[in-house]
């Protein structure tokens, strides 16, 4: 099994005292996609995510934007400016724009101004049946013109684009990597197999085998356990197996989604199933999904 380095490419930091970040607050519903928000509703620092990964060689984080306040995107950026990056804690950013604004140009302009800012992030999901599941407000963002002219902004400023979607949003998802073939997307947390009936999950593989297709999308293999009800390791081990199956060690990076996947699992719980999910792997591809892919996506030297 896998015993080198970790780069974790999908953390979360947030001060709650600074007000930036009203999902948090009990009194916003913004996100109803994800349960059991008190649980998350604490300051999380990076002394928090080196306690929690304190069993685990992580030598790197990435931070994800964190759904700061819309009002300044680029503020948390200058706030993460401000943290101690000596343990390698939030060592790079992905940040967020208003894609599809008057504001997103000169946004756009100042995130990538940032040497630590190596992509821009948006969420795409939108369940058209289930309200309670979504998280965009509509499930038809990434065909406006508008928003499509500024993720098309992103190769040309050295940014990359990651996302959030559901199968329902593959069509859309497709079309924008065809029509931006040097623009690089990492799609999160496995594509986002949402819907755990048959019908849901064969949905979830054909989509994943579509995306996989686009030479420009890598997949985040990340919270994996997210979107199951009852997780189990054989649950956890399929969903991932299929990503990797389709996108292959060099086109896949292993990522906790940490704290929020600290809802369903355990940090050391993650690691310990990935080492086991990928155990026949050769120790080039481990080193890959673990490590390699992730430094040389957000490069870090």
């Amino acid at each position: 099994m896998y015993s080198g380095p970790i780069i974790d490419a999908h953390t979360h930091l947030w001060d709650l005292s600074m007000q930036k970040h009203p999902w948090l607050s009990p009194s916003d519903a913004s996100v109803p996609a994800i349960s059991g928000l008190d649980k998350l509703r604490r300051t999380y620092l990076v002394e928090d995510y080196r306690r929690d990964t304190a069993n685990q060689d992580i030598v790197a984080s990435v931070h994800i934007e964190a759904l700061w306040d819309p009002a300044d995107p680029a503020g948390e950026t200058r706030w993460l400016e401000t943290l101690d990056k000596s343990s390698g804690v939030a060592l790079r950013y992905i940040a967020s724009a208003p894609f599809g604004t008057p504001d997103a140009a000169r946004i756009l302009d100042e995130q990538a101004a940032c040497r630590r800012v190596t992509g821009i992030r948006d969420i795409l999901s939108f369940h058209p049946t289930n309200p309670a599941k979504s998280f965009a407000q509509r499930g038809d963002k990434a065909f406006d013109p508008a928003w499509r002219q500024d993720v098309a902004r992103l190769p040309g400023l050295g940014l990359t684009f990651e996302l959030m979607m559901y199968p329902y949003q593959l069509d859309g998802v497709l079309s924008v990597a065809r029509e931006n073939p040097n623009l690089t997307l990492v799609v999160n947390h496995c594509a986002s197999p949402i819907d755990r009936d048959e019908a849901g999950m064969q949905r979830w593989r054909a989509s994943v085998r579509q995306l996989a297709g686009e030479p420009n999308i890598l997949l985040k293999i990340s919270n994996v356990a997210g979107y199951d009800p009852q997780p189990t390791y054989d649950s956890v081990r399929d969903v991932a197996l299929h990503c990797l199956d389709c996108f292959g060690p060099d086109r896949s990076i292993l990522a906790t989604d940490w704290p929020v996947a600290s809802l369903n699992t355990t940090f050391d719980a993650i690691y310990d199933t990935f080492r086991r999910i990928t155990a026949d792997l050769t120790d080039r591809e481990q080193s890959a999904l673990f490590h390699d892919n992730a430094r040389r996506l957000y490069r870090m030297e």
